[in-house]
């Protein structure tokens, strides 16, 4: 039956509007790239000089101008700067991306200033490598909402430096390798997180979180799953809320990591090989070691110095010099020791030196030296000396004896108590 006009003029108009929709969708994905909003803008970098058309300074002052959310894509393998970028910031953000291979960041010529300075939010970096730098490869000032992701900083003074105005932070599987230090926090900012990177060779120490006061403002820097290898000291932390969980810090010079004043949980580490410590707590307060684990260490797994409150528990040693050391701790705020293990050390399981720590449900197992050494500390060149009192309960050292040199702690049979 033949079609009506009426219903032929209808067919008509939809088969024309289905391709004006059609044109538009092929439009729209015509402008946009992979992953990108239809409002964002792009800007690409085609030229690896410090300034002129193409380059990424040109780039970083159109992307501040901006009223859109910027890409900036270099495209160029290496770029080399002679003076100071202009600061990354747009109240849109800003997303820089190097090419496939990894741009290169040269700022080798800058003697002042970082190579890349973000001070604004909504910034993110990606697919770069900065290298010899004099100052800072990536300053972070009032930086809200940053991540920073497969990129590599290397021969820098400080790799990434967090200002203490800058919150939610994510540095994930980067390279730090060769500055002075690799990552430093100047507070407790919130919501940063440090995840899955790579640090080795620093020249003071792969991460570094200190303040002179405890910092009470922020929540804690989340450490998690990162690999330091070849560290002076892998993680040194004083007064700024961390938790260190599931990293892996190897061969470190002088200790895997270094907590001072208060605010550091280290939980379920590995701690392998070094000539040196594993985890020193000096001055600590409150600090929680527990459920990490240390194999072949030149000295002592766990160290504590003039701390208080400091709970070690869950801890395995095991083929290294010595266990535990408690050195002068505060009497009337004992640090505790609870339920480690210490397999095969060396010379000593335990130490303690001028101090009174707690001490209930250790083990020491066939150890090459004493499984408990208790003594009282004197200073140099006289003065009064400090008495060594621990309390012992429950724990269970695998020999005949403890030597026992002060207080009244007391050996019997493998089993130590008070």
């Amino acid at each position: 039956m033949p079609l009506s006009r009426r219903s032929s003029i209808s067919i008509a108009v939809f088969v024309l509007l289905a391709v004006f929709v059609g044109l538009g969708y092929w439009y729209e994905s015509r402008e946009k790239t992979p992953g990108q909003a239809a409002n964002t803008a792009s800007i690409d970098v085609t030229s690896g000089n410090d300034r002129g058309p193409g380059s990424l300074r040109e780039a970083l002052f159109k992307a501040t101008a901006a009223d859109t959310e910027v890409v900036i894509a270099l495209q160029v393998p290496k770029i080399t700067l002679a003076s100071t970028l202009p600061p990354l910031a747009n109240a849109h953000g800003i997303r820089l991306v190097g090419d496939e291979q990894g741009t290169e960041i040269d700022g080798s010529t800058l003697s002042t200033g970082a190579v890349l300075d973000v001070a604004g939010a909504n910034v993110s970096i990606e697919n770069v490598r900065i290298r010899d730098c004099k100052a800072t490869g990536i300053v972070l000032r009032g930086a809200e909402r940053f991540k920073l992701q497969t990129t590599t900083i290397e021969s820098c003074d400080v790799g990434v430096d967090v200002a203490e105005n800058s919150n939610q932070i994510m540095l994930e599987r980067n390279r730090f390798a060769n500055n002075r230090v690799g990552v430093r926090f100047a507070a407790s900012n919130r919501n940063a997180v440090v995840v899955k990177n790579e640090f080795s060779g620093h020249r003071d120490a792969g991460l570094w979180a200190v303040r002179s006061e405890p910092d009470n403002g922020g929540g804690s820097i989340s450490i998690r799953d990162n690999r330091f290898s070849k560290e002076r000291i892998g993680i040194l932390t004083a007064n700024v809320s961390v938790l260190l969980e599931r990293n892996e810090l190897l061969d470190s010079q002088e200790a895997a990591m270094q907590l001072m004043g208060t605010g550091a949980v280290a939980r379920g580490n590995r701690i392998s090989r070094g000539a040196a410590m594993g985890i020193v707590a000096e001055n600590a307060r409150g600090v929680v070691i527990e459920d990490n684990e240390f194999d072949g260490l030149a000295a002592y797994g766990i160290m504590l110095k003039g701390s208080a409150d400091t709970l070690v528990r869950g801890n395995r040693i095991h083929n290294s010099g010595y266990g535990l050391a408690f050195v002068l701790g505060t009497p009337r705020n004992p640090s505790s020791a609870i339920d480690n293990t210490i397999i095969e050390p060396k010379v000593t399981g335990i130490d303690v030196i001028g101090d009174s720590p707690i001490l209930r449900g250790n083990q020491v197992m066939r150890p090459r030296g004493l499984p408990l050494k208790v003594i009282d500390f004197e200073p140099e060149g006289g003065g009064e000396k400090i008495r060594s009192a621990p309390f012992l309960e429950g724990n269970n050292f695998k020999i005949g004896s403890a030597t026992v040199a002060a207080g009244n702690a007391k050996a019997s049979g493998g089993v130590v108590q008070r």
